[in-house]
C-alpha cells in the first residue's frame, strides 16, 4: 500500500474509477461535449500533473520536464490557434488520491483544457472518473497493464503487447524457460503479470515464483531468498520508482547480479540508471518503445533540445519522449479540430495521419492508444542501452489481451 495512504480511502477511490470505466465486455464509450474552458484571450491553460515528490519523483520529474520543453517549443513557434499555452504545473505526490484532488483542481478551479500526466496505474485509475465527470481529456505518456479503454484518456504509453509480450517471446526465443516475477504491489504489475504468466505457462514454460512489495519497499531480503531458492533463468521486473535501486543493490549483494542472473525491466530507463548508478544495472535488460540510442533526426533533434535546455548530462527515456510527443499530438488534434473542445480534440486526434517523432512514425488508433515500434535493449556501464531487438514493423495497440481478458474488446465512438 502507498505510503500516507489509508487504506479505505485509496480503495475507495480505486473503486470509483473502476466504476466508471468506459469499456465493458463489450466496450466503448463516448466523451460528452465538457463546459466550455478557460481559453479566452491570448493564452490556453493546459494541466502538467506529474509526482514531483515521493518515491515515483525519480521518474516523474523528467516527464514534467519534457512536457514543459515541448509547451515552451510550440509557444516559441507561435502557440496553438493563435494562444499561447499557459502550463499549469501540479505534484501528484506518489499518491493516488492527491492525483485525483490535484486533476479536480485543474479541471474545475484552473479550468485547464486538458491534462498532461500520471504514471504509475493507480494514479490513473483515481483520475480517471474525475476525466469522465468533467469530459475532459488526460494524455497518459507510460506503460500499462491495458484492460482499460475511456474515451477521457489518450494512452500514448505500450500496451502489454507492445511492451511486456515481446519481452517474452524474444526470452523465450533466448531459451529462457523459468521466470520469476517481480513487481510494486498495485494495478500494473499484478496484471501485467498476469499476462505474461498466462503466456508463459501457456507456452509450457514455468513461473518459478511471483512476489510483489509495498511502492516504496526497500526490504528485498525475502524476495532474494526465494529467487536464490527458485532458481530462475530470467527475473522479469514491474518494481517502479526508487525500489528499483534497493533490488538491484541487494541482488548485486547477494551475488545474484545481471551478469549472473538476467533481469528484465519495465520501468527502468536511462533516468532511473543513471539515478540508481548505472554499475547497478549494467548488463540488464529492459523492454520499451524507444531509447535514447535511436538512430534518426528526429531523436537527434530532440535529445539536443532535452539537454540544451536542461543540460548537458541529462538523459531521456521512454514516457518522457511520450510526454513530449502527447503536447505535439494535443497541438495537432486541436488545429485538426480548430477547438479545444476534448470531445472534438479526440476525435481529431484519433483521425491524425502518422506523425515523425522521435519515437518514430506514430499515430493514434481508434482505441485512443499509440501505434508504435517495440524495442529491446541492454544498459551499459554509462546508463545508455544498446538495441538488441526491434519488432518487425509497428505493432497496434490491445488493451485488452486474449488469452487473460477473453472476450473483451474496446470500442470508443
Amino acid at each position: 500500500m502507498y505510503k500516507g495512504v489509508r487504506a479505505g480511502r485509496l480503495i475507495a477511490v480505486l473503486l470509483a474509477g473502476v466504476a466508471v470505466v468506459a469499456c465493458s465486455k463489450s466496450g466503448g464509450g463516448s466523451a460528452s461535449t465538457a463546459p466550455a474552458p478557460a481559453d479566452k484571450g491570448g493564452t490556453v491553460k493546459v494541466g502538467v500533473l506529474q509526482s514531483l515528490s515521493g518515491t515515483m519523483a525519480i521518474s516523474e520529474v523528467t516527464v514534467k520536464n519534457a512536457e514543459l520543453l515541448a509547451i515552451d517549443e510550440i509557444n516559441a513557434s507561435g502557440g496553438v490557434l493563435g494562444k499561447q499555452i499557459a502550463p499549469v504545473v501540479e505534484d501528484g505526490a506518489s499518491d493516488p488520491a492527491v492525483f485525483a484532488q490535484k486533476a479536480s483542481k485543474l479541471l474545475e478551479s484552473d479550468q485547464v483544457v486538458t491534462v498532461f500526466g500520471g504514471w504509475t496505474s493507480s494514479s490513473r485509475k483515481a483520475m480517471l472518473p474525475v476525466f469522465e465527470k468533467d469530459a475532459s481529456l488526460l494524455w497518459y505518456p507510460v506503460q500499462f497493464e491495458g484492460n482499460e479503454c475511456s474515451p477521457n484518456i489518450m494512452y500514448s504509453g505500450a500496451q502489454p503487447n507492445q511492451q511486456i509480450l515481446p519481452a517474452f517471446d524474444w526470452a523465450k526465443e533466448k531459451g529462457y524457460k523459468k521466470f520469476f516475477l517481480v513487481g510494486s504491489d498495485y494495478v500494473f504489475p499484478r496484471t501485467a503479470n498476469l499476462i505474461v504468466a498466462k503466456h508463459i505457462t501457456g507456452a509450457g514454460l514455468t513461473v518459478s515464483g511471483e512476489e510483489y512489495q509495498p511502492l516504496g519497499g526497500t526490504d528485498f531480503s525475502g524476495v532474494i531468498a526465494k529467487i536464490r531458492a527458485a532458481k530462475p533463468d530470467v527475473i522479469f521486473n514491474t518494481l517502479n520508482g526508487d525500489s528499483n535501486v534497493a533490488f538491484f543493490k541487494q541482488l548485486a549483494a547477494a551475488g545474484l547480479g545481471p551478469s549472473v542472473l538476467p533481469v528484465m525491466s519495465f520501468s527502468i530507463g536511462e533516468q532511473e540508471a543513471k539515478s540508481m548508478g548505472p554499475s547497478l544495472v549494467a548488463g540488464s535488460y529492459a523492454a520499451w518503445n524507444y531509447f535514447q540510442t535511436l538512430d534518426s533526426p528526429e531523436n537527434a533533434k530532440f535529445v539536443a533540445a532535452y539537454k540544451a535546455k536542461y543540460g548537458a548530462d541529462a538523459v531521456v527515456t521512454d514516457p518522457m519522449v511520450h510526454g513530449y510527443v502527447d503536447v505535439y499530438l494535443w497541438k495537432a488534434a486541436v488545429e485538426k479540430a480548430n477547438s479545444f473542445d476534448p470531445a472534438k480534440v479526440r476525435a481529431a486526434a484519433v483521425a491524425l495521419a502518422g506523425s515523425p517523432t522521435a519515437l518514430g512514425d506514430v499515430k493514434f488508433a481508434p482505441n485512443n492508444s499509440l501505434v508504435q515500434t517495440g524495442y529491446i535493449g541492454q544498459a551499459d556501464a554509462t546508463g545508455q542501452f544498446k538495441i538488441l531487438w526491434t519488432s518487425k514493423g509497428q505493432i497496434q495497440p490491445d488493451p485488452y489481451d486474449p488469452k487473460a481478458f477473453p472476450g473483451k474488446t474496446c470500442t470508443i465512438s
